[in-house]
């Protein structure tokens, strides 16, 4: 979901196959079924005629039909049956569910409680009428012919140190290294840089601040040929280094994680731990792996920030190796989140970051094993 308005998109990126693949993988659905509908309609939930007569007029553009329930209960015989659930502003409550609405719909006399709705419904996104009836028809427009999209997979630690800035980068290093295009995303301003842990702080490109002042849509070969590589994927960092760096807005966020979208196959997100930072990144997210030690009260403790994130997939990745007959399916059990896989401390990351050689780690067998269990590198090709 994105809390920081509509940007305009165009429709390009990934095709509708490397979608489904990549979807199915990361999933665990058929291919046929991932990331798609099983008929391709849109269901609007919405009394609101001037709501369901916009939707309609952005759907007729695109060649896309709408089915149209006055309310949740009527909703639910289409509701996993559609490519995706749009819902009006003056639907503030929804029945138990398989899945969150893509969209809440809303008019400009609606004012700012929508992104707070938006959030209690978990909708993805806030579409404002009349004003984002361009956005909207380019958004079923993209749906209807099933153009692609990237999976956007967010990383959150438990506390500091225990690597969640690391498993990332050896997750976009795997992934890039099985063929997917991968972007990494550092969502933590205040975390040293990005760069720093891949030693990449000469890498050519652009970093956050360069973005700063950016507005509307970013076009696909814009993004991609303007950002640093490095260990075969693309990355966006804060900068390194000790001088302090200028904010960048909400807008300029969004456009970015936007295009972003249109121009990857997978986007990986250090999000960060902050308040902040989970209302920037996190509400991006696809799915998202909670790191946590091997310390019960501990991991208790920091599971309080869960109540913050989106109502997206959310798993436990146990780091380190368990002690005390306490093993990640305990931990998973006690903050309420299913276990997704262990990632065990292995020795000398440390000194290998320090020198610049922390991507050299991902190729021992554990980090390989973990990103296999992540991204069902298996199944999409992975060496």
């Amino acid at each position: 979901m994105s809390r920081h308005g509509t940007p305009q998109t165009t429709d390009v990126g990934p095709s509708g196959i490397e979608r489904s693949r990549i979807a199915a993988a990361l999933t665990g659905l058929p291919a046929e079924e991932a990331g798609t509908g099983q008929n391709g309609d849109f269901l609007l939930v919405t009394a609101a005629d001037s709501i369901v007569a916009q939707v309609e007029r952005a759907a007729a553009a695109v060649g896309a039909t709408v089915i149209v329930a006055a309310d949740p209960v009527q909703a639910l015989q289409n509701w996993d049956q559609v490519a995706e659930v749009l819902v009006g502003s003056d639907i503030h409550d929804l029945p138990a569910r398989r899945r969150a609405p893509a969209l809440l719909i809303g008019e400009t006399a609606d004012g700012t409680d929508l992104w707070d709705q938006a959030a209690h419904l978990g909708a993805e996104r806030v579409v404002i009428l009349p004003e984002g009836i361009s956005w909207l028809a380019e958004f079923m427009g993209r749906q209807n012919t099933d153009a692609g999209m990237a999976h956007v997979l967010g990383l959150i630690g438990a506390s500091g140190g225990v690597g969640a800035t690391t498993a990332a980068c050896w997750l976009a290093h795997l992934g890039a290294d099985a063929g997917i295009r991968t972007l990494l995303v550092d969502g933590d301003p205040q975390g040293g840089g990005l760069e720093l842990a891949l030693a990449a702080e000469d890498a050519a490109g652009l970093r956050w601040p360069d973005f700063a002042t950016v507005r509307g849509s970013i076009g696909e070969d814009q993004l991609a040929s303007s950002l640093p590589t490095v260990g075969g994927f693309a990355f966006l960092s804060w900068p390194g280094s000790k001088h302090a760096v200028g904010a960048v807005d909400a807008a300029s966020l969004s456009g970015v994680l936007d295009a972003a979208r249109r121009t990857f196959e997978l986007v990986i997100i250090d999000i960060g731990r902050s308040a902040e930072q989970v209302t920037n990144f996190a509400w991006d997210c696809d799915r998202i792996l909670f790191l946590a030690p091997p310390q019960l009260k501990a991991a208790i403790s920091a599971s309080r920030m869960l109540h913050e994130l989106p109502p997206v997939p959310t798993s436990l990745v146990f780091r380190g190796r368990p002690g005390n007959g306490l093993d990640g399916s305990v931990v998973a059990a006690a903050i309420g989140v299913p276990f997704e896989c262990a990632l065990t401390n292995i020795r000398g990351t440390a000194s290998c970051a320090e020198d610049g050689r922390l991507l050299e780690v991902a190729r021992r067998r554990a980090v390989r094993k973990f990103a296999s269990c992540v991204l069902s590198l298996d199944e999409m090709g992975g060496r």
